[in-house]
């Protein structure tokens, strides 16, 4: 006979898991977070999510896309900003510095030869 063993995750999850887990007859033990805990749950699992996509096979991309998308909507709303705001901080920070859409990788910086130090 197989015992189960208790897992421990502590981390943050969607609002459906305890509900899913109990369908499988499994019990979850959650709590609510206190307001200074939510802003580094949610920056932990961003990076989490991202990781994720960062290992993720051409066919689950889209999926682990939408969670960082569920993730960033989280935190952009407990951080007190509208996605109008993030959009235009996107904007702006695009006009200044650029995107991503030449693909470019920085290799390395050479100082020049004359520079003061």
């Amino acid at each position: 006979m197989t015992q189960e063993q208790t897992i421990i995750y502590g981390k943050m999850v969607r609002d459906r898991i305890p509900e899913i887990i109990g369908a499988d007859g499994r019990t979850a033990r959650v709590r609510v977070l206190g307001e200074s805990e939510l802003v580094p749950a949610l920056t932990a699992k961003l990076a989490e999510e991202a990781e994720e996509l960062r290992q993720a096979g051409p066919g689950d991309r889209l999926g682990e896309l939408a969670d960082i998308y569920e993730v960033l909507a989280a935190l952009t709303e407990t951080l007190g900003f509208s996605d109008e705001q993030v959009q235009e901080a996107a904007r702006h920070k695009r006009a200044e510095r650029g995107g991503f859409s030449r693909r470019l990788w920085l290799d390395e910086v050479t100082p020049l030869a004359n520079a003061p130090h």
